[in-house]
């Protein structure tokens, strides 16, 4: 195991998945602190063995169950307090489906469900600035 000298900042995963037809965003509800029952884009910390988009894919099915192939990476989100557990550096990745899948809650996230773009709830960390630059630039995503 190495150590340095200065500290290092946590790299995590957010999906968002989105079913076109309705327009339907699919989220989590926060299990744990921070932000404990709060809703959230599905994600969390990546592993050291892992590439980015696969820890995102893996952390999508352990929280919600949905398997997902290709997912297309969105952008950066680095604001410095973005996290209060500390220093966190997230990348974003999407996906379209054609239809609302069934979903669970799991491991850290005691619900998912899919919500109206247009009628989210309240959303934990920056989650909601995430989703709102994502629908700006839905046009060219799709």
């Amino acid at each position: 195991m190495y150590t340095y000298k200065y500290p290092r900042p946590s790299v995590t995963v957010d999906a968002i998945i989105v079913e076109k037809k309705l327009n339907k965003l699919l989220l989590i509800q926060r299990g744990n602190d921070p932000f404990a029952g709060l809703w959230a884009l599905p994600g969390g910390f990546i592993e050291m063995d892992e590439l980015l988009a696969d820890s995102c894919r893996r952390e999508l099915e352990e929280e919600t169950k949905l398997k997902i192939g290709e997912l297309k990476q969105f952008k950066t989100y680095d604001a410095v307090n973005r996290d209060p557990r500390g220093r966190t550096i997230s990348v974003v990745y999407y996906a379209f489906v054609d239809a609302e899948e069934k979903v669970e809650g799991s491991d850290d996230a005691i619900n998912a469900d899919w919500f109206p773009l247009n009628e989210l709830p309240q959303l934990a960390f920056d989650h909601a600035e995430i989703i709102s630059e994502f629908i700006d630039n839905l046009d060219k995503l799709q």
